[in-house]
């Protein structure tokens, strides 16, 4: 295939055509490893794009994480992914999280499944005081209860609309996390992923963030089964972890640095709730059983090619890697089209599609390789490029 460049020119691409064939582990895991996963559009249902709710390919979005549990992953649904505050609304995130949650209760493997809950019901304007947060909080864990799955507190933009202290955080959080009936996932996303969350927990100090934070934790250790940090700076992470009380995970956001994050330093180590395990789920799942049996080189010769291609996804502007993640699901069969909520598709040029696709090929993740090139081929043909 000829590829374009950066640099406005077109290079000659030969496939390896060795895919990862994705099975079910044949070893339990020692790592809990939530997939966040992508919702499917249905381009020919949908109306509106940029201003309706989005209209979802249910069979199609529910068959991807069929496929994911089915390599023994859990599920991280209806976060950022899955385009939460960024074309997904909380009614429809509400029928995917109950949709979701009775697939997984049918599921021969019983598959963990945390779901998002956040204040996105309510626009900015209509929260003014950690009241208003708690309660629009409180909406959405309930319905997440009632579902069966367990709470992720997601990041509220709210906290930051109301210029709420350290001191608001630790007041709210308490409370929701005292009313959850089983243990919540604290969610820390840096400004990386959404600009609007920038200086979260009160402070744009990360170490004084960090302290509020575990603050928290420590006062609740018995309510909060762990933290999801997504701030890409991995001596961060390490150190962080550290401190955590005991029994509480550190569920690595780090998509640049997550292969050495999860295989840990011989003392501590991080659980993982990534997005871009939903794009890499064979060598997530392979490498990850490898883990388990004691197998480094293993692990690490399978997870290793697919960190360039994360960081690729996930290059500045951080925010629109769901693209990448929809984009892969298309060039495996997942999806018949590469048409996303609000048109986000159309977030990442052409140049970005084809490094994806040629890190996607090194790395083993084009489960069929003559598909995969047929569908690369029809979007730069889109593009111009023949």
């Amino acid at each position: 295939m000829r590829l374009p460049t950066q640099n406005r020119t077109l290079e000659t691409f030969v496939m390896t055509g060795d895919p990862l064939m994705p099975r079910a582990p044949r070893q339990a895991f020692t790592r809990t490893a939530f997939a966040a996963a992508h919702v499917v559009s249905d381009p020919i249902a949908e109306r509106d794009p940029w201003d309706g709710r989005p209209a979802i390919d249910w069979e199609n979005t529910l068959g991807f994480r069929r496929w994911l549990w089915d390599q023994g992953l859990g599920l991280a649904e209806a976060m950022d992914t899955a385009q939460r505050g960024m074309g997904l609304d909380w009614l429809t995130a509400k029928e995917l999280i109950t949709r979701t949650m009775a697939e997984a209760a049918a599921h021969p493997l019983k598959p963990r499944v945390a779901c998002g809950a956040g204040t996105d019901h309510l626009t900015l304007d209509e929260i003014r005081t950690t009241d208003d947060i708690v309660a629009a909080y409180t909406t959405q864990m309930e319905a997440i209860e009632a579902a069966g799955g367990q709470i992720i507190l997601m990041a509220s933009r709210a906290f930051k609309s109301i210029e709420a202290t350290a001191e608001d955080y630790l007041e709210a959080y308490s409370t929701l996390v005292r009313q959850a009936r089983g243990k919540v996932i604290l969610h820390w996303l840096g400004d990386m992923f959404d600009p609007a969350l920038a200086g979260y927990w009160g402070s744009g100090d990360v170490d004084l963030a960090s302290e509020t934070v575990l603050t928290l934790m420590r006062d609740h250790a018995d309510k909060v089964d762990g933290i999801k940090i997504s701030l890409l700076d991995r001596k961060h992470e390490e150190d962080f972890r550290k401190r955590l009380p005991d029994g509480v995970k550190l569920y690595t956001g780090d998509d640049f640095n997550y292969a050495d994050l999860i295989a840990g330093d011989g003392e501590h180590h991080s659980d993982a709730l990534l997005g871009i395990f939903a794009a890499i789920a064979p060598a997530a799942s392979q490498a990850l059983e490898a883990l388990a049996a004691g197998d480094l080189d293993t692990y690490h010769r399978l997870l290793a090619p697919t960190v360039p291609l994360s960081r690729e996804i996930f290059r500045a502007p951080t925010r629109f890697y769901k693209a990448g993640i929809a984009f892969l699901a298309w060039l495996n069969g997942a999806q018949s089209h590469f048409i996303m909520p609000g048109g986000f598709q159309s977030s990442r040029d052409i140049t970005h599609y084809a490094q994806v696709f040629r890190l996607a090929d090194t790395a083993h993740l084009l489960s069929d390789p003559d598909l995969a090139e047929k569908r690369m081929s029809t979007l730069l043909d889109l593009h111009g490029i023949t």
